[in-house]
């Protein structure tokens, strides 16, 4: 929501008026000098949106402030423009409300649109959340990274590598917009309260690596060639992509990271496939490159690939990853359930290559159990199975 400065206004006048954290109100507007702000300028104050509603005989600010449970002064900054001395029946003013409930629409087929969608929400109603282009797909779509706080323990989550799990976007979009809603309202997720996070941890996340996949995944073949021509072709003809991983040129982008490529590529798929076709080299795909330039600029502490199925936690790889990763594994096991698995016959993943490159600790969390891709029915429960892994990657 928007309000405009008035003489003698600051920053914190401003956060206690609304109730929201001054350094969210500061990082909402990172274009205004907190020591001197402009009378007339326009600022965003975050948690917050505005209704319309028509003036009816009789009422007044007062009256209206009242019913809503707001202070005068607050609607009088959502209006500045109103005479409140001057209502006239059938005007229309801007009520302002503060977000509560999830503005994700996690319980649908979470495609690349809808991804789309809820992000420019998010961005809208808390734009202290920051959002930044990691990279396009081969079809051009963008591969969004949210960003969450100022602090000097960077984490990362990821979701949707491989198409027919993209069930982890819609889990970290809700986790995302949870965490969002604490933050503004001070607020706790299981009784942890979390505004010492944001100062502690700067979290990054790209919740969909494979938009191409996932769209091809959920509504089928796409309009536009050569991408029509060539997914039926490694599909053998098939329209029904249930069981498809790859990116749209046939590519696990899981295999593509060069943590002993070379031994996945003589055992795996030898062309393009639906599934474990790891590339002609590593790191040939847009969706992998941008994952792995991301991944050097941001420095992380330790990262987190979310796939499905089969609730475990792969927590290692040729013993480089740090003891830290023991702890870590033991309480992410601890509060999901899932079992810790340390070392796999496997290569060229991501969280290989990062705990190759970094020794720092790195897991891929598989989520769940049952078909690919999981069935709604079944994301309540899942979720609540890996909230306790994404706030103890916080905490700890």
């Amino acid at each position: 929501m928007r309000i405009t400065i008035r003489r003698g206004d600051t920053l914190w006048y401003v956060s206690q008026l609304f109730n929201v954290p001054l350094q969210l109100l500061i990082d909402s507007n990172p274009n205004v000098n907190p020591q001197s702000l402009a009378v007339g300028k326009e600022i965003d104050v975050p948690g917050y949106i505005t209704e319309s509603y028509t003036i009816k005989s009789g009422d007044t600010f007062w009256e209206i402030a009242t019913r809503r449970r707001l202070s005068l002064e607050t609607l009088l900054r959502a209006n500045p423009r109103m005479d409140p001395l001057r209502l006239r029946v059938g005007e229309t003013i801007r009520i302002p409300v503060r977000v509560t409930d999830l503005v994700v629409n996690w319980r649908t087929q979470y495609d690349y649109e809808t991804l789309t969608r809820d992000i420019n929400r998010l961005v809208d109603i808390y734009p202290f959340l920051r959002r930044n282009r990691a990279g396009n797909s081969v079809m051009g779509k963008e591969i969004a990274e949210l960003r969450i706080g100022n602090g000097p323990k960077n984490v990362h989550f990821d979701g949707s590598f491989h198409a027919n799990e993209w069930t982890t976007t819609p889990m970290l979009m809700r986790f995302v917009n949870e965490y969002l809603i604490a933050l503004t309202n001070r607020g706790t997720i299981r009784g942890l309260y979390m505004a010492p996070f944001y100062s502690e941890t700067s979290l990054s996340v790209v919740p969909m690596v494979n938009p191409d996949g996932v769209n091809l995944v959920i509504h089928g073949l796409p309009d536009q060639e050569p991408y029509r021509s060539q997914v039926l072709r490694i599909n053998n003809g098939s329209t029904d992509f249930s069981g498809w991983k790859a990116n749209i040129n046939g590519v696990d982008l899981n295999d593509q990271f060069p943590a002993r490529w070379y031994i996945e590529a003589r055992r795996r798929e030898q062309q393009p496939s639906p599934a474990n076709y790891p590339g002609t080299a590593p790191l040939t795909e847009p969706e992998a490159q941008a994952i792995a330039r991301l991944t050097r600029e941001r420095n992380y502490n330790r990262v987190l690939a979310f796939h499905t199925q089969g609730e475990v936690i792969y927590w290692g790889f040729l013993g480089y990853e740090p003891p830290e990763s023991r702890v870590l594994v033991n309480e992410f096991s601890r509060v999901s359930g899932y079992r810790a698995v340390r070392y796999v016959d496997s290569y060229a993943g991501y969280k290989d290559w990062f705990i190759q490159e970094w020794r720092r600790p790195g897991f891929t969390v598989e989520m769940g159990t049952g078909p690919k891709p999981i069935p709604l029915g079944q994301f309540a429960e899942i979720y609540q199975e890996n909230l306790g892994i994404f706030l103890a990657s916080l905490y700890m």
